[in-house]
C-alpha cells in the first residue's frame, strides 16, 4: 500500500511538471494589453450592448466609465433594461443626465424573456437588433455587463488590439473583487482553474482550437457575429463568452477569406468587476450555476473530474500529512515536492490579485470546496433544478 501512494504522489508531480512546462503557461499571466501600441489613424465605429437586469447598485459607475471613455471614433451605448424589478432603468437615466456625451446612449426596455433563450443573450439581442437600427450599423460591438467599471482608454485599447492584429474577437478577463475573506479564497482560484481549461495563449493561437472568451468584456466584428448566425445561435447557452469565442475561431479557421484572422483573450488590472461576494453562497451558487453544463452534463466526466482534483490537488498534501503522522520521510518529501510545486502554479495569480502569498498554500482546500461546488451542480441537474440566476432557472 505505501509503494502505491508513493507511486501515485509521484505521478502528482510529473503531472504538475507537465501543467508547469507544456499548458500554455497558463500559470504565468502574460497575455495583456500592450499599452505601448500606437494609435490608428482611423478608428471605427462601436456599439456598447449592455444587458442589465436588477443592476440598480452598478449601473451608475458602470455607464459613467463608459460614457467617459477616450475614444477617437463614433461610440454609442444601448442599455437594454431586462425587466428590472429595483428601478434600474431611472436610476441609469438620473445618473448620466450630467455627462457630456449623455446622448450617446439608448436606454430601452426589454422585452419579456421567450423560450429556449437564457435572459443575457436575449437581452443582448435585442440591443443588437437596437443597434443595426441606427443611422450608421457599427463596425463592433462592445458585449459588456452592467457592473464593469471600464477604465478610460479601455475601448481604445481594444479596437486598437483588433485592428493592429488583426482580431475578429477581442476580451478581458476583468479584475473581479478580491476584498473579503471568501473574495481572497476562492475568486483567484477561480480565474486560475479558468486559465487552467483555457489556457490563454492557446486560446491566441490561430493553430490551436482552444477558444475561450470572458462575458464581462468582449469586442466582436459586426461582420463576424454576423457570419456566424448573430447571437441566435448561442441562445439556449449558459456559458455564452466561451460558446461565442468557439463559434467565431471555427468560423475563422474554416473559411479561407479569414486567414490568418484570430481571437484574443487577455487579463486586465484595470477594468474592474463592482460586484462583491462577501459571503459563501453567491460565489457558490455562480460555480454551480454553470459547472456541470461545462462538463456537457455527463456522469462520467463529472467522476473524472473529481477524480482528477483529487489526484492533482489533493493527493500530495494529504501524503504529506500522513507522512507527518507515521513519520514517513518520503510522503513527507513528496508531499512538499507536489504541494511546492502548485503553490508555485498559483503565486502569480495570488500576485495579480494582490493577495498574501500565504493564500498560495490553500489550494488544496480551495480545490475541495470547488469540487463540492461542481458535485452540487449536478446534483441541482438530476434534480431538475437547473441553475438559478438573477431570478430566473434554466433547465
Amino acid at each position: 500500500m505505501h509503494y502505491i501512494v508513493v507511486s501515485i504522489i509521484c505521478l502528482s508531480i510529473v503531472a504538475w511538471i507537465y501543467l508547469l512546462l507544456f499548458r500554455g503557461g497558463f500559470w504565468l499571466n502574460n497575455e495583456k494589453i500592450d499599452k505601448s501600441s500606437y494609435h490608428l489613424n482611423n478608428y471605427p465605429s462601436v456599439c456598447a450592448i449592455v444587458p442589465a437586469r436588477n443592476e440598480a447598485t452598478f449601473i451608475s459607475t458602470s455607464l459613467k466609465s463608459l460614457l467617459e471613455q477616450n475614444y477617437s471614433g463614433n461610440f454609442s451605448i444601448i442599455l437594454v433594461d431586462d425587466q428590472s424589478t429595483d428601478n434600474t432603468k431611472n436610476i441609469a437615466k438620473e445618473s448620466v443626465k450630467n455627462c457630456s456625451n449623455s446622448n450617446n446612449l439608448h436606454i430601452i426596455s426589454g422585452v419579456p424573456l421567450i423560450s429556449n433563450w437564457s435572459g443575457k443573450l436575449w437581452a443582448i439581442k435585442q440591443g443588437i437588433d437596437k443597434a443595426n437600427q441606427l443611422k450608421n450599423k457599427p463596425d463592433y460591438f462592445l458585449l459588456t455587463d452592467a457592473d464593469i467599471e471600464h477604465h478610460k482608454n479601455n475601448l481604445e485599447e481594444l479596437v486598437t488590439k483588433a485592428k493592429r492584429e488583426n482580431l475578429a474577437l477581442v476580451s478581458l478577463m476583468v479584475k473581479l473583487k478580491c476584498e473579503s475573506l471568501w473574495e481572497k479564497l476562492l475568486i483567484p482560484a477561480f480565474i486560475f482553474f479558468f486559465k487552467k481549461l483555457y489556457p490563454f495563449a492557446w486560446v491566441n493561437n490561430y493553430y490551436k482550437k482552444t477558444a475561450a472568451a470572458a462575458g464581462g468584456c468582449i469586442l466582436i466584428s459586426r461582420s463576424i457575429l454576423e457570419e456566424i448566425g448573430g447571437v441566435e445561435v448561442l441562445r439556449e447557452t449558459l456559458i455564452d463568452d466561451c460558446s461565442l469565442a468557439a463559434f467565431v475561431k471555427k468560423k475563422l479557421r474554416d473559411n479561407k477569406k479569414y486567414a490568418n484572422q484570430g481571437i484574443w483573450l487577455g487579463l486586465s488590472e484595470e477594468t474592474l468587476s463592482l460586484r462583491s461576494y462577501d459571503r459563501l453562497e453567491p460565489i457558490w451558487n455562480m460555480v454551480a450555476r454553470t459547472a456541470y453544463t461545462q462538463l456537457n452534463h455527463s456522469p462520467f466526466m463529472l467522476v473524472g473530474t473529481l477524480v482528477g482534483l483529487v489526484f492533482i490537488y489533493l493527493i500530495g498534501p494529504v501524503g504529506f500529512t500522513y507522512g507527518l503522522l507515521v513519520h514517513d520521510e518520503t510522503l513527507i518529501v513528496l508531499g512538499i515536492i507536489n504541494w511546492f510545486l502548485m503553490t508555485v502554479a498559483y503565486m502569480p495569480t495570488i500576485m495579480l490579485y494582490e493577495c498574501s502569498p500565504l493564500w498560495a498554500l490553500s489550494l488544496p482546500f480551495i480545490t475541495s470546496l470547488y469540487a463540492a461546488m461542481t458535485f452540487d451542480s449536478a446534483l441541482n441537474y438530476w434534480r431538475g433544478k437547473g441553475g438559478r440566476w438573477k431570478g430566473r432557472t434554466y433547465s
